[in-house]
């Protein structure tokens, strides 16, 4: 799986996005990790070809059973849609 990092200056969680290229939510997401320095690594599973788009659907269906975006790991944690509370409270904003 290719993801993309992206630098922050708050590096103290380990978090991963699972998002789609045009999801409105996922942006979101985006935007307010950006917004908050959090350095975060993500992958747009719609960019995604053959079998690592097939690797990619299966773990997030594995963190997340609905299987809907975005799907954010944070640490152990798993959030799944954009929930700004919780994903504040995870990453302590």
């Amino acid at each position: 799986m290719k993801f993309t990092h992206v630098p922050g200056r708050n590096a103290k969680h380990r978090v991963t996005l699972y998002a789609l290229s045009t999801c409105g939510w996922c942006r979101k997401t985006k935007e307010l990790l950006e917004a908050n320095q959090v350095q975060y690594e993500y992958i747009d599973v719609d960019q995604c070809q053959g079998e690592e788009r097939a690797e990619v659907s299966g773990k997030v269906r594995e963190l997340n059973p609905r299987g809907s975006f975005p799907t954010i790991r944070i640490d152990g944690e798993v959030v799944a849609g954009y929930d700004e509370d919780r994903i504040r409270e995870l990453l302590e904003l």
